[in-house]
C-alpha cells in the first residue's frame, strides 16, 4: 500500500506517475531534491508491469485536471487524437486507415498508421479529454488493428522497404496501443502480440537476416519485447530483456550499458557511449542529438518498466547511464537547443529543429532520478531544474506529455537549486567534436577524420549535409530560435559558417558515410578552464582539397588559424567566416563603418581589419582582409533535404554570408580571423587595436608546420609535426613591468601534439603555470613536449604523462594511444 499524503486536487497525483520508477533506496535518496510520496511494493507480476507502462502513456487515472499545465498536456493528447480520428477510414472496402497513407511500397506508412491509432487509444485512455472512456473510439481503433493484421501487419504478410518500421517503429506503437487498450481487446489482444512476436521475437537480433542489434536500435528492440512479453505474462522474455542490454548471449560486446571503449566493447561495433560522452550509431556517425537520444529515452523508460522487479536490471555497468547525462547530453545542449553537429540526418527533418531533440533528454532524465543514488539524483535534479529553467524558445511544461508534465512540476515544486549556465569546454576525441561554453554564448566545432564518418545521408535524408564536418563553427548566442525556423533547409549548404570548401557542386547525399586519411583532428582543453585549442587536418571529400585548420578557443574570444590551403584542381576554394540567419535591420559595422545593409546587398571589403554583426559576434582580421559579405533572401523546401520526411512549402530566411576568397587552384593559402562572440562594436575595435602587441592577441606561428597564439596568459599551439613556439614573455597577465613577465624559452614539441601553457596572475609572490597536451592523432606511442623554461618547479601531473627535468627545463612525455585523445596537464610554479 502507498501512503500519498497529496489530497485529491491539491496538485497532481505523483504516485502514479513515479510507480515503478526506481528502487526504494532511490526514492529515499531523491527526499531532498524532489518532494516524493513512498512508492508502490515492488512489482511481483507482469500485470502490474503493464500497469505501469500504461501510466506512462497516460500520466495514470489520478491526473490534476484543475492544474493548469496537466489540461493543456491532456488537450494536446487530445488534439492529435481529434486531428486523425476524423479521418479514419472505416469503410468495409478501404484500401488503407488514411488516405494519404495508402502507399504500399512506403514502410513508413505502416508505422504512421500505428502510431496515429495510438494516438486515439492514448486520448480513449487518457482522463479528462472528449473521447475517454468512449466505447465507439474504442472500437474504432479495435478495428484499425484488426485490418492492419488482416492487410499489412501479421505472420504470412509481406514486409518492404525499411526493417526499423517492421520491427521497431510499427512495433513500438502497436503495444503502447496495446497496453491501454488491453481490456477492451478481450482475445484479440493475444492476435496482437503474436503478430509483434513474429517481427521483433528477441532482443538481441534485428533485421529480416537477424543482425546482431547495436545501439538504440537494441534498446528499441529490447523494449518491444518487453511490453509484448508484459502483455503475454512471458517472464523468460523479461530476463532475456533485462540481459539483452548487458549483451550476456554476446559475451557483453555489444552491451549498451557499457562504454564502447572499454574491453568488451571492443570486440562489438563499437557503436554506443564513449567514456568521453561521446555517442556513436551506424559504426562511426556522431549521433548523441540522434540515435543517443532515443536510446536514453526509451532505456529510462524500460528501466523504468523493470525497477524493483524480478527482472531488474543489476549490471554494475547501468551506473555509466548517469554519467551520460552529464557528459554526453549537458555539454551538447545550449540553453535547450541541441548542438546541430550531433544529430546526424536528423537536422534534415522539420519536426527535430532545435530545442525538440532535448526534450527527449529532459523526460529521459526525469525517469532516472527515482532510481538514482543520493549523488547522481542530486546532480540529474539541478540539472533537470536547469534545463527547464533556461529553455525561453521552448516551454518544456507546454510540450511534454502528461506523465511528465506532472513528474517535472513535482520536481520542481520542490524548490531545486538549478546547476547554473554552464561555463566548461568539452572535447569528444571519439566522434572529432568540441563545445566551448561562455557566459551568454556557445561554440561548437564540428570536424571528421579516419575515425569519424563526415556525415549521414540515408533513406534520401540530409541530402545536402556535404560540409557539415569540414570545420563547421556553430554559434549560440541569445537568438535561442536561430537553427530552428527552418535554419537547415534555407542556410546555403555550401557556406557553412567556420568551412573551407571547394564551391564546385554536388549531388544530393553525395560522399557522405565516408571517412579519409587524415588522423590529426582534435586538441587539448586545460581542466577547470575554457581554454584550449583544437585543429583539423582537412582532407575534402570528391575534391583534392586539403587544408589544416585551428581553432584557439581562449575564453571570449575563438582564434581560427588556416593554411596549406590547396587544392589544384578546384575552381574556387571559400572560408566561411559567417552565414547567420538574421533579423531585418541587424547592423554590420566594418572598421567603424555601418554598411547599412538591405535584402540584396553585397560588398567586397579591402583591408577589413574588424567587423561586428548586431546580436551576432565581433570578427577580427589581425593581419587584415579582403572580406566578400552577402545579404540575401533565400527560399526552399524541406524536401530539397529531406524527400522522406520534407514538405513542399517553400520557406524564406535572411542571411548574413561573410567568406574569405582563396581563388582557383590555390597553393599554400591561409587565413586568420578572431570571434568575439560577447564583444561589442567598441570591445571589438579595441581587441583589433590591441593585436600584434603584448596586450593584445599575437599570433606565433602560422605556418604548413605549426599554428601557435598567445592572448593573456595563454599560449595555445598545434604542432602538425615536430616544431618550436618562442615564449619571449609577453603573455602574462599581471599588472605591469615586472610583474607582467611571463615565460621566456620555448615549447618545443617532438611530432603532432596540441598543447595549450597557461600562468596565472602572481599570488603569494609566485605564479602557476599549468601544461595541458594531447595527441590528436591517437596513434603516437608517445608525445614527447619539453618546456624549456628555467626557474620552474614540478607541483604535480595527471596519471598517463611523467614530467622529468631536462637542462633548465622540464619534459612532458605522454601515453600517446592510450589516451585516446584525451588530454593529460602538469603544473609548475
Amino acid at each position: 500500500m502507498e501512503n500519498d499524503t497529496a489530497t485529491e486536487g491539491s496538485g497532481p497525483n505523483r504516485r502514479s506517475v513515479l510507480r515503478g520508477m526506481g528502487t526504494l533506496a532511490g526514492l529515499a535518496a531523491l527526499a531532498p531534491y524532489v518532494s516524493l510520496p513512498a512508492r508502490a511494493l515492488p512489482a511481483s507480476s507482469t500485470t502490474e508491469l503493464v500497469e505501469r507502462w500504461a501510466v506512462l502513456q497516460t500520466g495514470g487515472p489520478g491526473l490534476d485536471l484543475a492544474d493548469a499545465h496537466v489540461a493543456a498536456a491532456v488537450r494536446r493528447v487530445d488534439r492529435a487524437a481529434t486531428t486523425v480520428l476524423a479521418t479514419l477510414d472505416r469503410s468495409a472496402g478501404r484500401t488503407a486507415l488514411w488516405a494519404d497513407l495508402a502507399d504500399r511500397t512506403r514502410s513508413t506508412n505502416v508505422t504512421t498508421t500505428f502510431k496515429r491509432l495510438r494516438s486515439i487509444a492514448v486520448a480513449w485512455a487518457t482522463p479528462g479529454t472528449p473521447v475517454s472512456g468512449d466505447a465507439t473510439v474504442a472500437d474504432a481503433v479495435a478495428d484499425g488493428i484488426g485490418w492492419m493484421h488482416d492487410t499489412l501487419y501479421g505472420p504470412g504478410l509481406p514486409r518492404f522497404d525499411n526493417d526499423w518500421d517492421w520491427e521497431i517503429g510499427s512495433a513500438s506503437a502497436l503495444v503502447d496501443t496495446l497496453v491501454v487498450l488491453r481490456e477492451h481487446l478481450g482475445a484479440d489482444l493475444a492476435r496482437s502480440t503474436a503478430a509483434v512476436d513474429h517481427y521483433t521475437p528477441d532482443p538481441n537480433l534485428w533485421r529480416a537476416d537477424r543482425q546482431i542489434a547495436t545501439g538504440a536500435n537494441r534498446v528499441w528492440i529490447a523494449t518491444v519485447v518487453a511490453v509484448r512479453a508484459a502483455l503475454d505474462g512471458d517472464e523468460d522474455a523479461l530476463a532475456r530483456v533485462r540481459d539483452a542490454l548487458s549483451d550476456v548471449e554476446g559475451g557483453g560486446a555489444n552491451s549498451v550499458l557499457a562504454f564502447a571503449d572499454e574491453a568488451a566493447g571492443a570486440a562489438g561495433t563499437g557503436e554506443g557511449f564513449f567514456r568521453d560522452g561521446s555517442f556513436l550509431q551506424h559504426w562511426k556517425h556522431p549521433y548523441n542529438g540522434g540515435y543517443g537520444k532515443e536510446l536514453l529515452g526509451t532505456l529510462s523508460s524500460l528501466l523504468h518498466l523493470l525497477g524493483d522487479s524480478p527482472w531488474q536490471v543489476t549490471d554494475p555497468a547501468l551506473a555509466n547511464v548517469y554519467g551520460w547525462v552529464t557528459d554526453a547530453f549537458d555539454p551538447l545542449m545550449v540553453r535547450g537547443d541541441m548542438v546541430a553537429s550531433v544529430c546526424g540526418r536528423e537536422i534534415a527533418r522539420p519536426s527535430k529543429q532545435g530545442h525538440a531533440s532535448t526534450q527527449t533528454v529532459v523526460e529521459g532524465t526525469l525517469r532516472l532520478i527515482p532510481s538514482a543514488p543520493a549523488a547522481q539524483a542530486a546532480t540529474l535534479t539541478a540539472l533537470v531544474a536547469q534545463w527547464i529553467a533556461e529553455d525561453t524558445y521552448r516551454d518544456f511544461l507546454a510540450g511534454t506529455t502528461p506523465a511528465s508534465v506532472v513528474a517535472a512540476k513535482a520536481l520542481l515544486a520542490a524548490g531545486p537549486t538549478p546547476r547554473g549556465p554552464l561555463v566548461a569546454q568539452h572535447q569528444y576525441p571519439a566522434m572529432d567534436k568540441v563545445v566551448h561554453h561562455r557566459p551568454g554564448f556557445a561554440v561548437s566545432v564540428s570536424a571528421y577524420s579516419s575515425r569519424v564518418y563526415n556525415y549521414e545521408s540515408i533513406q534520401n535524408e540530409n541530402l545536402h549535409g556535404w560540409h557539415l564536418s569540414d570545420g563547421m563553427v556553430l554559434l549560440y548566442t541569445d537568438d535561442l530560435g536561430h537553427y530552428s525556423e527552418d535554419y537547415w533547409p534555407t542556410v546555403d549548404p555550401y557556406r557553412l559558417p567556420g568551412t573551407t570548401v571547394d564551391t564546385a557542386r554536388r549531388a544530393d547525399g553525395a560522399d557522405h558515410r565516408a571517412t579519409n586519411a587524415a588522423t590529426w583532428v582534435g586538441g587539448a582543453t586545460l581542466p577547470g578552464t575554457t581554454l584550449g585549442g583544437y585543429g583539423q587536418d582537412l582532407r575534402a571529400q570528391g575534391s583534392d582539397l586539403r587544408a589544416l585548420k585551428s581553432w584557439f578557443l581562449l575564453d571570449d574570444a575563438v582564434v581560427c588559424l588556416g593554411s596549406g590551403i590547396t587544392a589544384p584542381g578546384a575552381a574556387a576554394v571559400e572560408t566561411v567566416v559567417e552565414n547567420r540567419k538574421v533579423r531585418d535591420g541587424a547592423a554590420l559595422v566594418v572598421d567603424g563603418v555601418d554598411q547599412r545593409v538591405t535584402p540584396g546587398w553585397n560588398a567586397t571589403l579591402d583591408d577589413v581589419r574588424w567587423c561586428h554583426l548586431a546580436g551576432t559576434s565581433g570578427y577580427v582580421f589581425p593581419d587584415g582582409a579582403r572580406l566578400h559579405a552577402l545579404r540575401e533572401d533565400r527560399t526552399h523546401t524541406w524536401r530539397e533535404i529531406n524527400v522522406k520526411y520534407g514538405t513542399d512549402t517553400s520557406v524564406t530566411r535572411p542571411y548574413l554570408t561573410a567568406w574569405l576568397d582563396h581563388g582557383a587552384a590555390p597553393d599554400g593559402g591561409s587565413y586568420a580571423y578572431v570571434l568575439l562572440p560577447a564583444a561589442s562594436p567598441e570591445q571589438t575595435r579595441l581587441f583589433s587595436a590591441a593585436c600584434g602587441t603584448a596586450d593584445g592577441l599575437r599570433v606565433l606561428a602560422h605556418d604548413d608546420g605549426l599554428h601557435a597564439v598567445a592572448l593573456g596568459g595563454s599560449v595555445a599551439a598545434n604542432f602538425w609535426g615536430a616544431g618550436r613556439v618562442t615564449l619571449d614573455g609577453a603573455a602574462a597577465p599581471g599588472a605591469s613591468g615586472a610583474h607582467r613577465a611571463g615565460l621566456v624559452g620555448a615549447l618545443v614539441a617532438d611530432g603532432a601534439a596540441s598543447v595549450v601553457l597557461h600562468t596565472e596572475p602572481p599570488a603569494g609572490g609566485q605564479r602557476t603555470t599549468r601544461v595541458a597536451l594531447s595527441d590528436p592523432t591517437q596513434t603516437r606511442e608517445q608525445v614527447v613536449v619539453d618546456l624549456e623554461v628555467p626557474g620552474l618547479t614540478l607541483v604535480g601531473a595527471d596519471d598517463g604523462v611523467t614530467v622529468t627535468r631536462r637542462g633548465a627545463g622540464w619534459r612532458l612525455v605522454a601515453d600517446g594511444v592510450a589516451l585516446r585523445g584525451a588530454t593529460v596537464t602538469a603544473s609548475f610554479a
